[in-house]
C-alpha cells in the first residue's frame, strides 16, 4: 500500500507502471513539477500487464532516476488511484498523452477516477516534442533488438536493461 507524503499539502500524482522510466516520463515529470509544490510519482504493482521488472525494480529504477528533483517523491502502490488520491489528499492526477490515440483510454479512466474522488481533477500533459514517439514497449524492443537505448533511457534504467540483456531474460 501507498506510504503517507511527508506533510506537504496537496500533492498531484503522476502514476504509472513505468515499465521501464523513460525520458519521457521524465519530461512529464519536470512539467508538473513546475506546475505543482509536490509531485508524487506513483509506481503501480498492475498486476494486469506483465511488466518485464519487478514491481520493486520499477520504484529503484525510477527513485534512482528521479533522485535530486526537488518536489518529487517516488511511491508504490498498488489499488485504485482515486482511493490513492484521496488518502494522500491529492487534487490532480497528472496523465500522459502522446498522441491522439492515448486520448480515450485516458478520458475513460479519468471520469472513472472522478465517478470515485469528484475531489479530484486529472490533468493531461504532454511530454517534449523529441519524446512524443517514445514508450516503455519502444525502448525494450529496440533493446532486446540490438539496437541503442541510451539516449532513451536514464542511465539506472539503460544499465538493468543491459543486465537482463545479458542474463538472456526478456520477462
Amino acid at each position: 500500500m501507498a506510504k503517507k507524503t511527508n506533510g506537504r499539502n496537496k500533492p498531484a500524482i503522476y502514476p504509472g507502471t513505468f515499465d521501464p522510466i523513460t525520458k519521457g516520463h521524465i519530461s512529464l515529470v519536470q512539467r508538473a513539477g513546475s506546475l505543482f509544490d509536490h509531485l508524487i510519482v506513483a509506481v503501480s504493482k498492475n498486476a494486469g500487464k506483465n511488466p518485464m521488472f519487478s514491481w520493486k525494480q520499477r520504484y529503484e529504477m525510477a527513485r534512482d532516476s528521479l533522485a535530486g528533483m526537488p518536489k518529487v517523491e517516488v511511491i508504490q502502490f498498488d489499488g485504485l488511484l482515486a482511493e490513492l488520491a484521496k488518502d494522500l489528499k491529492a487534487k490532480v492526477i497528472i496523465r500522459g498523452l502522446r498522441a491522439v490515440s492515448d486520448f480515450e483510454f485516458e478520458f475513460q479512466m479519468a471520469l472513472m477516477n472522478r465517478k470515485m474522488a469528484r475531489e479530484v481533477e486529472t490533468v493531461f500533459l504532454m511530454p517534449s516534442l523529441s519524446w512524443v514517439y517514445l514508450s516503455s514497449t519502444i525502448v525494450k524492443d529496440v533493446a532486446f533488438n540490438g539496437g541503442d537505448i541510451s539516449t532513451l533511457v536514464p542511465s539506472p534504467v539503460l544499465t538493468a536493461i543491459e543486465k537482463k540483456i545479458r542474463h538472456g531474460k526478456r520477462k
